[in-house]
């Protein structure tokens, strides 16, 4: 919703009104944009979406594994966004704050899918059909051996990352996929710095466990 009607807007040409407020709000902080939003510019939650639409979902289907469901978390993550915005601590990183919004939906459909253990074996069945992987590694300049060698590590990092246990596949998501800092993942998943380094530590270690047999 929020993502379709931002894209649509990006139509405009350069050099209408519109055009020059997107170009101008495009060169500011989230935190200026923000502050525009709740001075009463409109588009400028617009830009928050294009700003952070494609890096929640990505970051949101490593963690559940079902890129619809993932979307639809997207959505809802930029609802809560527009409704509690005025509220938001701008003293805090804009970024830090959306991904925590967006990490609580995602821990709450792996909550809600694991009381169903059916729907999460058809889930992951679904997506190591999938022709689509998590990791976007992708070069048209590669040997086919060296694609079909590429796709398949993709899959088996998607399959590994499934298998890691909730609170650990959130911040190897966050870490290694994401690049997000130890202080980001801190304060989004509510520890403290020495827990995140802690289960990072253990997730990794898990994930090499994983992964060694399936790459033998």
């Amino acid at each position: 919703m929020f993502a379709e009607e931002s894209r649509s807007a990006g139509t405009a040409v350069m050099s209408s009104p519109a055009g020059k407020i997107r170009e101008e709000l495009g060169a500011l902080s989230d935190s200026e944009v923000v502050q525009r939003f709740l001075d009463g510019e409109q588009r400028g939650f617009g830009e928050l979406v294009d700003r952070y639409d494609a890096r929640l979902a990505n970051f949101v289907y490593r963690t559940v594994g079902d890129r619809e469901r993932a979307q639809d978390l997207v959505q809802e993550t930029f609802v809560r966004v527009y409704r509690h915005l005025k509220r938001f601590d701008q003293n805090k990183k804009f970024s830090t704050w959306i991904y925590t919004i967006a990490s609580n939906l995602a821990k709450n459909e792996l909550r809600n899918r694991s009381r169903n253990p059916l729907v999460l074996f058809q889930t992951l069945k679904k997506n190591w059909d999938a022709d689509h992987r998590p990791l976007e590694w992708e070069d048209e300049t590669m040997k086919p051996d060296d694609l079909f060698r590429k796709r398949h590590l993709k899959e088996v990092v998607g399959r590994a990352v499934q298998e890691l246990p909730e609170h650990h596949r959130i911040v190897f998501v966050l870490r290694e996929l994401e690049g997000r800092t130890y202080e980001d993942i801190a304060e989004i998943t509510h520890t403290n710095l020495g827990t995140v380094k802690s289960r990072l530590n253990r997730a990794r270690n898990n994930f090499a466990r994983i992964v060694a047999p399936m790459i033998e």
